[in-house]
């Protein structure tokens, strides 16, 4: 029986050891690739934090981690259109002009003609998602290429926009109205935002349950139990320190809740439908996803569609922060931003690869710094240096990426 036992303890840390030397080899083989996934991001992001935390002690403060947590949604709602472009390959500068035509068309709708506020902003979403529409038809379609088509769009959006605004250049609406409570309404009780943090945190292990048995019955790779529950964990400790953490100051931003429930609907819906896995494959190429019988044309269109509607909506949520619309969304400022976002996040330039979590970690790297520098009183052309620094180091990685990507098919 101790012969027995010995022995059986002797497999289970031969089987032990395999599995490390086998998920060291995975960490070598993606450094050696450059396929770290959202990793770069997560360690720029940690870093920037502790540099400002050691520069100034308010940085990681309720209110400041608050105000951080609002300020990203405009932004990072622009940028989660952005991805879906990128996935293909593809670039939209249309989207700043579209953020700032949104909130102009919304403020004189409904303070120059009295118009209801739902009623306003419906009119607007529906505006920016045209407009992105007619975007991918004459690249689709007509074969404009996308950088064209999206330029011109960039310069006739930001005219019709000022066009609307008028002399004075902004229209003030109200301050307790339907747009001005997106990022100034938040939730303070304990039951709510607790409750929201376990209910993620249980949707998402039942989620990577499913999708492991599901994996599992027609044979394809799954993930482990105890790596469920190790990320099921880690996800725990991030919902639950960020409620306690904006719990401190004015509580849960509706705004912040917004934008995660568009990234969280974004992924599934990049990865779990027939959609989404069209767009992937079209990143791949053009002419082995028609081949493959994508409809080309049609997932082209509605990538676009997709970017001019979250376009809109990122501008309603710039336009509720400042209670106006202004001409600060079409100065190109947040074009810049909202691609820079998606790039620092980790997705491809090249497409085929990324997800909207790519915007999320880019869009808090970028306001990150911004944050910092105010609370330090750098003047912003220093911010601008750092960002691009951030931004070349990221396209270099995918640059080593896809390098090595394609030595391997070479081989």
């Amino acid at each position: 029986m101790r012969w027995w036992r010995t022995r059986a303890r002797g497999a289970d840390a031969s089987l032990t050891t395999d599995r490390l030397r086998a998920n060291a080899g995975v960490v070598r083989r993606r450094l050696h690739e450059a396929e770290l996934g959202p990793a770069p991001a997560l360690l720029a992001l940690a870093v920037t934090w502790m540099v400002f935390q050691g520069l100034n002690n308010n940085f990681l403060s309720p209110r400041n981690l608050s105000v951080l947590s609002v300020d990203i949604v405009g932004t990072g709602m622009i940028a989660v259109g952005i991805v879906f472009v990128l996935l293909i390959g593809e670039i939209d500068l249309s989207v700043g002009s579209l953020a700032g035509l949104a909130g102009a068309l919304f403020a004189s709708l409904n303070v120059n003609l009295g118009m209801p506020e739902w009623l306003a902003v419906i009119i607007a979403v529906i505006c920016g998602a045209a407009a992105g529409a007619v975007h991918g038809f004459f690249f689709a379609k007509i074969g404009v290429p996308a950088f064209v088509v999206t330029l011109a769009g960039l310069l006739a959006w930001n005219g019709l926009m000022l066009y609307l605004l008028g002399p004075e250049s902004s229209i003030n609406f109200s301050d307790d109205g339907l747009v001005a409570m997106l990022t100034s309404r938040y939730f303070s009780a304990a039951v709510a935002t607790y409750g929201l943090a376990a209910l993620g945190t249980v949707a998402y292990l039942l989620l990577s349950y499913h999708d492991r048995r599901r994996r599992s019955a027609v044979g394809m790779p799954y993930r482990r139990v105890l790596e469920i529950w190790v990320r099921t964990a880690l996800l725990a400790v991030v919902a639950f320190a960020t409620v306690y953490v904006l719990g401190r100051f004015e509580g849960l931003p509706l705004a912040l809740l917004i934008f995660l429930g568009v990234i969280i609907a974004s992924d599934l819906f990049l990865r779990r439908t027939t959609y989404g896995r069209q767009v992937l494959a079209l990143g791949g190429g053009a002419e082995a996803a028609r081949r493959a019988g994508v409809y080309v044309a049609r997932v082209r269109i509605a990538v676009f569609l997709v970017s001019g509607t979250l376009a809109a909506v990122g501008g309603l949520f710039v336009a509720s922060r400042l209670t106006s619309a202004t001409q600060v969304p079409g100065s190109g400022m947040l074009l810049i931003n909202a691609i820079a976002a998606a790039v620092i996040g980790g997705t491809s330039l090249f497409g085929g690869r990324g997800s909207t979590w790519s915007a999320l970690l880019g869009v808090l790297i970028i306001q990150s710094i911004a944050s910092g520098m105010a609370l330090l009183g750098v003047e912003p052309a220093v911010q601008f240096m750092i960002t691009g620094g951030v931004l070349l180091t990221a396209v270099v990685f995918d640059a080593l990426a896809r390098r090595a990507a394609e030595s391997r098919l070479r081989d």
